[in-house]
């Protein structure tokens, strides 16, 4: 679980769950349906941990060819990576194909250098990172590794509710 924040974290972070849950997870899904949204967002589905249902959350996501790096704001705290403790299989969504695969909590990683690897470039590479770092509370990295290579990954096809 996470450690105790001081107050004025609490507050951001409740703060911008409310505001990811109520505006921009929202409308980051209905781009992505769209196909209107960057590489590097991404959704992941995780099993809840109450409900047993598909749950499914946009991300940042930094691929490669055996899995992604995620950064969990929120830490180990968020709902999403409390999922992944639970149950590890997830999938993740990238260019309208769902990939199986393995998620693992890397507590150990440098959130900070890690954010600097989701896109290419320097200048857009800081400014990434910059924003991550402006909306993280208890930041982990998660790692996914893919069940198959991405490129031969056929289960999801087209993106459905």
């Amino acid at each position: 679980m996470t450690s105790r924040l001081d107050p004025q974290l609490a507050r951001k972070r409740r703060t911008e769950i409310l505001v990811g849950r109520y505006v921009a997870n929202p409308a980051t899904r209905a781009l992505t349906r769209l196909r209107l949204v960057p590489e590097l967002v991404s959704e992941i589905e995780t099993t809840g941990r109450k409900s047993g249902k598909a749950r499914r959350v946009p991300v940042a996501a930094a691929f490669d060819d055996h899995g992604a790096w995620l950064i969990a704001q929120h830490g180990s705290g968020s709902g999403w990576v409390l999922n992944l403790v639970d149950d590890p299989r997830t999938r993740l969504l990238r260019r309208g194909q769902w990939i199986p695969g393995q998620a693992r909590l890397v507590p150990d990683d440098d959130v900070r250098a890690r954010a600097l690897t989701f896109v290419p470039g320097r200048l857009r590479s800081r400014i990434v990172a910059a924003t991550f770092q402006s909306l993280q509370t208890d930041p982990v990295s998660v790692r996914v590794e893919f069940d198959r290579p991405a490129s031969t990954d056929t289960r999801g096809g087209e993106i459905d509710d």
